[in-house]
C-alpha cells in the first residue's frame, strides 16, 4: 500500500463515524479502533485498546460464552454476522448490527479480526413501534365483528379485511384478497357500473354512502349499509379506500314488518285485535326505540322496551304521560314536525321527517337516527305520531375516527395537507360569494393570507440529535404556532417540517406581515429536550388572495415561492410574493434541467485568475473558477447556477469534478504555483469530502502543499464541531486552508482560535472603498495586523486600480487578486504551459 493510498485508507476508516470499526488480535483483544467506535461505545482508544472485546457484551452473554463462540465462527468460517444487544461504557445498551471478518496474510495465517458494529437502536425502536401499531390496529379491526371492514387499493381490489367481513360475506381471506370488490354486487348492478360509480364518488368527494342489496359467497343476498372513504397521504396522493359494510337485513325486515302491520291494521278493521297483537309483538322485540303519541292529547300511547330503557332505564315510565314532558326536546320537536306535516291537503300521504341528532338520554348524550311520521287520521281512526329511533353513536364514532385519521397529522394532531386545501378552497369560495352578492364586507378590503412555513436547519437537528428529538420539536413548534393564531385562522402541517396558515387579514399585506412576525417570534424561544437546548427559526412565505391567486393551488404555489425567497435571503425571516419570483422560479427550473444535461455533456470548465505577491507583482498562484458556457444561451453566471446546484445536491458531483480538474491541470505547471479551489458549505455535509480531496491529489500527482482549499464562514456556523473535524482531516493531507470573504457576515475571531488557517481573504467590499474610506482602511489594517501576529497570509480580492494596490501594500497585505492583474482565463491561455514546454526543450 503506497503512502498516499495508506492515508486515503485511514481517512476512509476514521471518516466513517456511523460505524464502529475495531481491529482485534487473534485472541479477541482490541488493538485499534476508529472514531465511530468511540462515538457509539463511548470508550476512547486509550481506554479500550488492550481490552478483550467481550466487554461489550452483557453478563448473561459472557457467562454463556457468546463472545468466544462468535470469534471462533469468524476464525473458522471467515465471517460472523448477527444482531443483538451490546453495552456502552456507561452501562446503557443499544441494538447492534455486528460483522466480524477474519484477516489473513498471503500465507493464510490468521493475523487478526476486523469487527464492524452499527447502532441500529433507532431502527429497532421504529420497527417495534410499527409492529405494535400494526398489532393494535389488527386487534381493533379484527375485534369489530358487527362491521365488515375492507381495505381497498386505488383500483378497488381487496387488500385486507376483518373477521366481520368474513362473517358477513362467507368468503375466506385467501378467496377474496386480490379480487375486485364488485364481486359483492349483483349482475345488474355490475352491468350498470354501480361499483365503479361509488368508487369514483369516494375518490372525488372523499366519501360514498348508500344502502342496497349485496351478495354472499353462497349467492344469498343481504341488505347492506355501505360507506367508502378515500385514504390519502400528506401530499394528497390516493393510497386506497376504507370500506365499511353493515348487514341491515334484519332491521330492514323489521321496518317493513312495522309498515306492513300498520297497513294490515288499517285495511282489516275486523281483524284489528289479531293485527294489534302481532304489531305489539313486532314492536316489543325491535332493537330500535318506538314511541307513539296521541296527536289530540299529546300523551304517549305506546313505547317499546327499547325506548323505555333508552330514556328511563326502566319500564312503565312513559305510557300515559305527556310527550312534551318525558321525551327529550329533540324527539318531541321531531314528533310535532311530523304531525304538522300531516296537516297538508286532503288525499296526500303524510311525509316522514328524518334527522340525526345528539339527544340527551338516560345514558347521557347519544347520537340517534330518528324517523317520525303521522299515522291514522282516516275515518274513525285517531291520528297518532310514530317515532322510530336507532342509536348510531358507535357508528358515528368509528366514522369520525376514520375521517379524522384521513384529514389530520398523526404527530401533531393538526390538519394535514388535504384538509388545508379543502379549508382554503372553502374560504376562497365564500369570499367569491360575498363579492358576487355585493355584501358590505366584500368591499371593505377583506383579504385572506396564506403563509407557508419551514423550520430552519431542521434536517441538521434530526441528523445530529435523532428523530425522537426532532418529533418533540415539531410538536412544541406546532403548539406555539397554534397559540399565536386568532380564532378562525387555520394551521396545518403539510409534511416534514413544513406548516401552513390561512388567515383573514383585514389590513391585507400589513396584517399578514404582522402575523408572520408573531409566528417567527413564537418559534424563536429555545426548546429543552432531554437536556439539549435547541434553538430554531422559521422562514415564511406570504401570498394574498385574491391579488396573488384565486384558487388554493395558486396561492400555495405563490406562498411556496415566497418561502424559497425567504430562505434564499438568509432564513429566519419572511418574504412577500411578487411577480418576479415566478419568473425567477421558472428560470431556476430551467437552470436545473440544463445543468444536469451540462454535467452529462461536460459543458462545465475551469478558468484561472492569477494571485500576485504584493511587494513585486510576481504571480504565486491561481484561483480556479467554475464556468458554464451554454450551447444556446452562452455563458451562465455562477451566481445563477451554483445556488441551484447546492439546493439540488448536484454540487457534490460538480465539486468532485472541480477538485479533480484543478489538480490535474495544476500538476502540469512547471512553475510549481499553487491552485485554489472553492468548497461549498454543502460539500461539508458529506463525510467523503476528505477522501475526494485525497483521491484528486493521488490521481493527479499534485503535491498537497500546492492545493489551497477556500471555505466561507458559513462552514463554521453550520455544525461547526463536525466541520472543524473535517477541516483537520483536510489539513492532515497537507492542503492549505483559506478563509474566504473574511470581515463580512458573522465573522468571529473565535474561528481563528478554533482552527489554524493558512490564509485569510479580505472581502472585496472593503477593497472597493479603501482609498476613500478611513473606516475601510482601518478594517483592512486590523485584519492584516492580526494575520501577521498569527503567521497567516492575507489576500485582498477585487483589486481593480493601481491606487487600490498601493493602499493595500501600505496596509500590509501579503498577496493581491483582481482584474488589475488579470481576468480569469482557461488553462490553455496561461503562461504555465508555455513555460513548461520551454523547460522541456531546454532539458
Amino acid at each position: 500500500m503506497t503512502a498516499s493510498t495508506d492515508v486515503l485508507y485511514r481517512l476512509l476508516v476514521q471518516g466513517v463515524t456511523d460505524y464502529a470499526i475495531a481491529l482485534l488480535d487473534p485472541g479477541g483483544v482490541v488493538v485499534n479502533w476508529n472514531a465511530g467506535a468511540a462515538k457509539i461505545k463511548q470508550y476512547t482508544a486509550a481506554e479500550i485498546v488492550g481490552e478483550h472485546f467481550s466487554c461489550f457484551y452483557g453478563p448473561e452473554d459472557r457467562a454463556a460464552g457468546v463472545p468466544e463462540a462468535n470469534l471462533r465462527q469468524a476464525r473458522e468460517t471467515g465471517r460472523f454476522a448477527a444482531e443483538g444487544w451490546r453495552l456502552r461504557r456507561d452501562g446503557t445498551s443499544f441494538w447492534a448490527e455486528v460483522v466480524m471478518a477474519a484477516i489473513r496474510d498471503d500465507d493464510g495465517h490468521l493475523i487478526g479480526v476486523a469487527k464492524i458494529t452499527r447502532d441500529r437502536s433507532e431502527q429497532q425502536r421504529l420497527l417495534q413501534q410499527h409492529r405494535e401499531e400494526e398489532r393494535r390496529f389488527r386487534l381493533f379491526v379484527k375485534g369489530v365483528t358487527d362491521y365488515a371492514l375492507y381495505m381497498l387499493d386505488p383500483a378497488g381490489n381487496v387488500v385486507k379485511w376483518n373477521a366481520g367481513a368474513e362473517r358477513s360475506s362467507q368468503y375466506k381471506a385467501a378467496e377474496i384478497v386480490g379480487r375486485h370488490f364488485s364481486c359483492f354486487y349483483g349482475p345488474e348492478d355490475r352491468a350498470a357500473g354501480l361499483p365503479e360509480a361509488s368508487l369514483r364518488q369516494a375518490r372525488e368527494t372523499g366519501r360514498f354512502e348508500a344502502e342496497g342489496w349485496r351478495f354472499r359467497r353462497d349467492g344469498t343476498s343481504f341488505w347492506a349499509e355501505v360507506a367508502i372513504d378515500a385514504i390519502r397521504d400528506d401530499d394528497g396522493t390516493l393510497l386506497g379506500f376504507a370500506k365499511i359494510t353493515r348487514d341491515r337485513t334484519e332491521k330492514r325486515l323489521q321496518r317493513l314488518q312495522v309498515i306492513e302491520a300498520k297497513e294490515i291494521a288499517e285495511r282489516h278493521r275486523d281483524e284489528h285485535a289479531a293485527a294489534s297483537a302481532f304489531l305489539d309483538s313486532v314492536i316489543a322485540t325491535m332493537p330500535s326505540s318506538v314511541v307513539v303519541q296521541d296527536a289530540a292529547t299529546g300523551l304517549i300511547r305506546l313505547a317499546n322496551r327499547q325506548a323505555e330503557l333508552l330514556l328511563c332505564r326502566c319500564t312503565g315510565e312513559l305510557i300515559g304521560r305527556p310527550a312534551a314532558v318525558v321525551l327529550p326536546a329533540a324527539m318531541a320537536a321531531l314528533m310535532d314536525a311530523a304531525l304538522a306535516a300531516a296537516e297538508g291537503p286532503a288525499g296526500t300521504d303524510p311525509a316522514a321527517v328524518t334527522v340525526e341528532a345528539s339527544v340527551e338520554t338516560a345514558w347521557g348524550p347519544r347520537m340517534l337516527r330518528m324517523r317520525a311520521l303521522a299515522i291514522g287520521g282516516r275515518g274513525d281512526h285517531p291520528r297518532n305520531g310514530l317515532l322510530i329511533a336507532e342509536d348510531v353513536s358507535d357508528e358515528h364514532a368509528a366514522s369520525a375516527r376514520i375521517h379524522h385519521l384521513a384529514y389530520h397529522d398523526g404527530l401533531t394532531g393538526l390538519p394535514n395537507r388535504e384538509f388545508f386545501r379543502q379549508r382554503l378552497g372553502e374560504v376562497l369560495a365564500a369570499e367569491t360569494a360575498r363579492g358576487e352578492t355585493g355584501r358590505p364586507e366584500a368591499s371593505g378590503g377583506l383579504s385572506h393570507a396564506v403563509l407557508c412555513i419551514d423550520l430552519d436547519d431542521f434536517k441538521c437537528i434530526n441528523d445530529t440529535l435523532g428523530h425522537p428529538v426532532g418529533d418533540h420539536l415539531l410538536r412544541v413548534v406546532a403548539r406555539r404556532l397554534r397559540d399565536s393564531l386568532r380564532p378562525g385562522d387555520t394551521l396545518a402541517r403539510l409534511g416534514g417540517d413544513e406548516f401552513a396558515v390561512v388567515a383573514a387579514v383585514p389590513g391585507a399585506g400589513a396584517e399578514a406581515v404582522a402575523l408572520a412576525d408573531r409566528l417567527i417570534a413564537a418559534a424563536r424561544q429555545p426548546v429543552e429536550v432531554d437536556g439539549q437546548r435547541i434553538e430554531t427559526g422559521l422562514s415564511i412565505g406570504i401570498a394574498l388572495a385574491p391579488e396573488d391567486g384565486d384558487t388554493a393551488d395558486e396561492l400555495l404555489r405563490c406562498a411556496d415561492l415566497a418561502l424559497y425567497e425567504a430562505k434564499r435571503t438568509g432564513r429566519s425571516r419572511h418574504a412577500r410574493f411578487h411577480g418576479a419570483l415566478e419568473a425567477s422560479a421558472r428560470y431556476r427550473r430551467l437552470i436545473e434541467t440544463d445543468l444536469r444535461a451540462a454535467i452529462a455533456r461536460r459543458e462545465l470548465g475551469l478558468h484561472y485568475q492569477p494571485i500576485v505577491r504584493a511587494e513585486d507583482g510576481e504571480t504565486v498562484g491561481y484561483e480556479a473558477l467554475l464556468r458554464w458556457h451554454h450551447p444556446v444561451r452562452g455563458p451562465i453566471s455562477p451566481l445563477d447556477f451554483i445556488p441551484v446546484a447546492e439546493e439540488t445536491g448536484m454540487i457534490h458531483e460538480i465539486g468532485a469534478f472541480v477538485l479533480q480538474e484543478a489538480c490535474r491541470e495544476a500538476s502540469g505547471w512547471a512553475s510549481g504555483r499553487t491552485v485554489a479551489v472553492n468548497l461549498s458549505p454543502v460539500q461539508f455535509r458529506s463525510t467523503a469530502l476528505a477522501a475526494q480531496v485525497a483521491a484528486a491529489l493521488a490521481a493527479s500527482g499534485l503535491p498537497a502543499g500546492r492545493l489551497e482549499l477556500e471555505i466561507t464562514e458559513s462552514v463554521l456556523l453550520d455544525a461547526s464541531s463536525n466541520n472543524l473535524a473535517l477541516l483537520q482531516q483536510l489539513k492532515q493531507l497537507g492542503a492549505r486552508i483559506a478563509l474566504d470573504d473574511f470581515g463580512t457576515g458573522y465573522s468571529s475571531l473565535s474561528y481563528l482560535c478554533a482552527f489554524r488557517f493558512d490564509k485569510i481573504k479580505i472581502d472585496r467590499s472593503f477593497i472597493r472603498e479603501i482609498c476613500g474610506s478611513r473606516e475601510a482602511l482601518a478594517v483592512v489594517q486590523a485584519i492584516t495586523g492580526l494575520s501577521r501576529s498569527l503567521g497567516i497570509v492575507t489576500t485582498a480580492e477585487g483589486v481593480e486600480s493601481p491606487e487600490q494596490a498601493d493602499c493595500l501594500r501600505g496596509a500590509g497585505c501579503t498577496t493581491l487578486q483582481g482584474y488589475l492583474f488579470g481576468k480569469p482565463v482557461p488553462a490553455g491561455a496561461l503562461p504555465e504551459r508555455e513555460g513548461a514546454a520551454v523547460l522541456l526543450r531546454e532539458a
